[in-house]
Order: C-alpha cells, then structure tokens, then sequence
C-alpha cells in the first residue's frame, strides 16, 4: 500500500488495450431517482474517444432495477425477490435502449449480454462466452453486460454485488489489462470519508491485506448494493488475473479518458505479477458444489503443486458428483478449489484412508489421489 503518487500510471497504462467499466447503481441514479441520461451520454462519448486510440472498451452495467423501480412507480426499491426480479425486467429494456440512444450518436452498435454465475461454473459455457465478447468487440460491438436478474434463481445481488464481482470476473474472462468501477465515492479511504473529516484516500494498493479488507467496511451507498467490501472482492479476482483495478468517482470530469491516460485518480490495485492459467482462473472463480476439510500435512502438499490423497481428509459436506468444483479447506479457511475424481458419496467411504484401499472399499479406483494436482487453484 502506498498512499503517494509513487506509481506512475502513465507509464502502467501506456500499452493497455482492453478495458472493463462498471457503472454502479448509485451512478445511474439521480437523487431524485430518475436515471442520470447525462451520464450516459458522457461515458459513450469517452468510449467512443478510446476507441479512436485503439482500446476496446466492456462496460457492465447496473441500474435496471432502479429504473423498472421508477417505470412500475413503486414507492420504494422491494426487498421481495419475484417484485425485484420484475423491476429488472421492465428496467433492463429501457436501460439498453439508452445506451443504445448514447452510442447511436457515435454510429457504434451495443450487445446485450446477460449473466448468472452458472456462465461462470461451466467449463464449456466460460469459454463460448470468452469467445462471443471477443467475436462483439472485433465487429466493433459494444457489449453491455448485466446479471439476467429476472432468471436468477439466488437472491438478487447477493451473488454479484451490484455486479462489482461480475464486472471483475468478466475482465479475468476476457483477459482485460484494467477494470474500472465507477461508484459515488472517489475511492477507498481509511475511514468512512461520510462520518471522519480525517478520512484518507489510498491512491495505490500493492496487495490486499487483512488491514485494506478491514477498510472496506459496510456499503457506503443507500443506492446500490455493491459497498467498498464487494469492491476490494472485486479487486482479488481482478489481481488475481493480471488487471490492474481502479475506484473512482463517476462524477469527475472524463474521469475513464483521464484514469486510462495515467491520471492519479481514485484507488488504484496493482495487478499480480504473474497471471493464473486461464484453467486455473476458471477454477478459482467457479460456484463450488461442496467443501472438504483436510489436515495440516494435506494443506502443505497441496500448497507444494502436489494432489490431494484421501488420507488427508477430515471432513466432506455437501453432495456432488466427480468432474465438480469443490472447496478445500484447514483449520477453519479455504485456501485451494479443485475439481475431484470422486462424488462426496465415496469420499466419505475412503476419507483417512491409504490410496492402496480405495479399490478395497469401492471395488474400483480412478486415482490414487482425489483431486489431483493440475486440477487445483490456490486461493
């Protein structure tokens, strides 16, 4: 962490082609809860200009429950999932169709892309969906992004965060070289900047310590739902994935042309030096159908690129089948996902038993190990 100007973002920035914008709720509503059309209209223009430099731009987008809030004259934004999941999808039609009216002014063309987690789960499904926003932007396509709320089978949000999470799993998808969340707040400080006048802004993050998590604090919007803790998650996958992430203030003037030029402005997360395979990203990434417990001497194997033996393990919960992602856990902490060569069912038959009694006790034996070692991510 360092809260100077010790990076030179010019410098950073200088050879990134692909960029994601996420534009938060608390952005594209006003205050008064219409939509902010302005906002739009201005970030079309910046995209519009970046693509003259020659970088592709994603954008995410939040906003249409706000807007089917407005259009169904609710009196308030429902906490009842079937009532949210109609405001979405009243609010996800108009709500294309103003990027669509923004962008029209540029002659450029806007895809509609709506996401469930599930995208992200399934190994086929990932990689047509990296292959469709690949095949959009080299037609010269906007792709406009959205969690299909009005499918969702979990509740609204709570798996994406105001689509925070979404916006930094679909830059790790694509293999974007810098994600941007605009939200009303210029970035992440070391206190509520709302309730402390000595609240500071962090202009660089090197690594996100159990200090910076601890800054992320509770949502810091009435209007959406995503809050700094959702974004600093955000930050992890991004990392993670080689992206450098920056948090800024929607309201600063051409504030995406300024970041993407090298401006210092907002919370910048320096991307991780050397890039997860994109198998192992999947991995990470994926909805785990079940965890395993496993001791001290199976956690330092695994975390020295060996595979899991059923000797190591100490519990399983949930049920799945082989071929699912499921989370490895010690000492109370999930530190690895993998996908494992045995349903739960038979895990628990062999768990704390040799590799020589698996075929003892199943009458058959896929592997020695578990899961085995190409087919883990460390967290």
């Amino acid at each position: 962490m360092d809260p100077t100007f010790a990076i030179d973002r010019k410098e950073l920035f200088r050879d990134i082609k692909r960029i994601v914008l996420k534009i938060g709720t608390s952005s594209l509503t006003k205050e008064d809860g219409s939509f902010n059309r302005e906002l739009t209209e201005n970030i079309a223009d910046q995209v519009a200009e970046l693509r003259k430099l020659g970088k592709t731009v994603i954008i995410v987008s939040s906003g249409a429950i706000g807007i089917g809030v407005e259009e169904l004259k609710l009196t308030s934004r429902p906490r009842e999932i079937p009532l949210r999941q109609a405001a979405a999808a009243v609010g996800q039609n108009i709500l294309m169709h103003e990027w669509m009216t923004a962008f029209k002014k540029h002659d450029l063309k806007v895809a509609q892309i709506l996401l469930t987690y599930e995208a992200f789960s399934n190994r086929m499904t990932y990689l047509n969906l990296r292959n469709s926003i690949s095949a959009l932007l080299e037609a010269g396509a906007i792709p406009i992004i959205n969690e299909n709320d009005p499918i969702c089978v979990h509740e609204i949000e709570a798996t994406f965060g105001d689509n925070d999470r979404l916006s930094a799993m679909v830059a790790s998808k694509v293999e974007a070289e810098l994600l941007i969340l605009l939200s009303d707040i210029d970035g992440l400080y070391d206190k509520n900047p709302k309730k402390s006048e000595n609240a500071h802004l962090i202009h660089t993050i090197e690594k996100i310590t159990p200090e910076i998590e601890r800054y992320g604090g509770s949502p810091t919007s009435m209007k959406g739902v995503g809050g700094m803790r959702t974004k600093i998650e955000a930050a992890k996958i991004a990392c993670m994935s080689g992206c450098h992430m920056i948090i800024a203030g929607s309201a600063v003037d051409d504030v995406v042309i300024r970041i993407v030029s090298g401006e210092n402005i907002g919370t910048l997360f320096l991307a991780q030096n050397g890039k997860y395979r994109n198998r192992t990203r999947w991995i990470i990434l994926s909805k785990a159908a079940g965890r395993i417990t496993v001791d001290e001497g199976a956690e330092k194997a695994i975390k020295n690129s060996m595979g899991l033996l059923p000797s190591g393990i100490l519990e399983v919960e949930g049920m799945f089948d082989r071929g699912d992602i499921i989370e490895i856990e010690s000492s109370g902490r999930m530190f690895a996902k993998g996908i494992t060569d045995y349903t739960s069912q038979e895990l628990n038959m062999i768990k704390g038993k040799h590799s020589d009694m698996i075929e003892k006790i199943l009458g058959y034996k896929n592997y020695d190990e578990v899961v085995r070692k190409s087919n883990i991510g460390l967290i």
